[in-house]
């Protein structure tokens, strides 16, 4: 081979190195804090359930018995409830199996919703837990940044497409071209700076699967993104088909305000209960104020309502949302983690007439994709093996959060940023340029920050450059 035609193609790999170290330096630096915080609170909720089980256990658990009890009606649980904590029956949530207290949700008079802990089978409160405190509500907040309102979510959503971003530059980065030292294992001996780089690269080089997934598959929880995805699936019968609503009548707050909702399902309208009389059979209260959801003889009535969901498949493991007005209507929600398992059915308040009932059957194929890379995300798609193994992608990041600042931190003089040194003449391969404008038309918002990083890459350069040609000109 030519030497000199080796030292010429050396250069612009030379300059393409140089670029995509630099942003991968600098996006690495910025998102760092949030992708820390994704990883340590996404570890922490994907064991929700386990977590609560042991931090209030007195309310969540029931003691032990002898043996399997009958359950109470529903009606008879939520008495029991309001009894406790005077409100507005919000919903009651029937647990799977004999360990779990009924939980019945109660709007306070301060608007406030508490959750009381009922057992299923002697309608005796073990107590009650405010929503909006309970560890692991605050745990998933402060995952996706909703504490920050919209602009949190913008946020999450922006650095989940850096996730995407940081991987594929990584991987660029990581590749072996000709070296076996610190790819797939690290070097004996390594100490210092070389032994945080190496545990950089090897754990980027066997997690990054894992991560660009968890990064792919919670981009339908974002604001921009997946609200417009989730809309356009809908629209092209992707989603929920459209057919479905023929004959029935929608109401105008979204199915997301009635909880944890399948994510095709949770912008569609929720269906109304349908009678032309329905503001003269308003719930009535009882003297306390509680409203009671069964005592007027022409409305269905959750215990009417359990028996005949019980007829139809589902008689434990889910969540009753009980109507919120004269025109509400009931919805059994069942989510168990696995994608098969999901249902939600509404029902007519006043006949208990079926309005809609929605299956994983009944959704498209890309929303089913879509349910099933959700359903994996939390862990609940294949049981224990799929825990660990999103509980190993969350790991992975931290160890490359810490590592990567480790690394910086050891290399860069006192006093300085020491990014990656960009030189006059380096350009982007067209290859990388392509590859980021796809990645920036996919994730618009992913694309905007790309462009003001550009801009503002340049913008540093440029003044690097100023006074050394002012100098030159004098």
């Amino acid at each position: 081979m030519n030497p000199s035609y080796s030292a010429a193609a050396a250069v612009p790999r030379a300059a393409l190195y140089r670029r995509i170290w630099r942003w991968h330096f600098f996006s690495g630096l910025v998102c760092v804090p949030f992708i820390f915080s994704l990883a340590v609170t996404g570890a922490m909720y994907l064991f929700h359930r386990q977590i609560d089980d042991l931090v209030y256990a007195r309310q969540i658990l029931r003691e032990p018995a002898g043996g399997a009890d009958a359950m109470q009606p529903p009606s008879r649980l939520i008495a029991a409830a309001l009894q406790s904590q005077p409100g507005r029956p919000k919903a009651l949530t029937l647990p799977a199996d004999d360990r779990h207290n009924a939980q019945v949700d109660v709007i306070r008079p301060d608007g406030a919703t508490l959750q009381v802990f009922v057992d299923p089978a002697t309608a005796t409160v073990a107590g009650a837990i405010a929503e909006d405190r309970r560890i692991m509500t605050i745990v998933k907040h402060i995952h996706s940044l909703a504490i920050a309102g919209d602009g949190g979510k913008v946020v999450i959503e922006i650095v989940a497409g850096w996730i995407i971003v940081l991987m594929s530059t990584g991987a660029y980065l990581w590749w072996p071209r000709g070296r076996s030292a610190g790819v797939v294992s690290i070097r004996p001996g390594a100490r210092g700076r070389t032994w945080w780089r190496d545990l950089h690269a090897v754990t980027g080089a066997f997690g990054g699967i894992v991560i660009l997934f968890l990064a792919l598959t919670g981009m339908p929880w974002s604001v921009f993104w997946g609200a417009n995805v989730n809309a356009w699936l809908t629209a092209h019968d992707l989603g929920v088909p459209k057919g479905m609503w023929r004959g029935v009548p929608k109401s105008t707050p979204p199915a997301g305000a009635l909880g944890e909702l399948p994510w095709t399902q949770q912008q569609l309208a929720v269906p109304e209960s349908d009678d032309p009389h329905a503001h003269h059979k308003a719930t009535p209260h009882d003297a306390s104020g509680a409203q009671v959801p069964d005592s007027h003889p022409g409305m269905a009535g959750p215990d009417a309502v359990a028996a005949q969901l019980a007829s139809m498949g589902i008689d434990r493991g889910y969540r009753l949302a009980l109507p919120r007005d004269a025109r509400g209507v009931y919805s059994a929600i069942r989510s168990t983690g696995r994608t098969a398992d999901q249902r939600v059915i509404h029902l007519d308040q006043y006949s208990g007439k079926v309005l809609m009932d929605i299956g994983p059957q009944r959704i498209g194929a890309i929303g089913r994709i879509t349910e099933w890379g959700v359903s994996v995300h939390q862990g609940g798609e294949y049981g224990t093996p799929n825990l660990l193994l999103m509980l190993a992608g969350c790991l992975a990041l931290i160890a490359l959060c810490v590592s990567g600042i480790v690394i910086w931190w050891k290399r860069r003089p006192a006093g300085r940023l020491a990014a990656p040194e960009r030189r006059d003449g380096d350009r982007l391969a067209r290859g990388a340029v392509v590859i980021a404008a796809v990645l920036g038309c996919c994730f618009p918002l992913l694309g905007a920050s790309m462009l003001a990083a550009l801009l503002l890459d340049t913008l540093i350069a440029a003044l690097r450059r100023r006074p050394r040609t002012n100098y030159q000109s004098q």
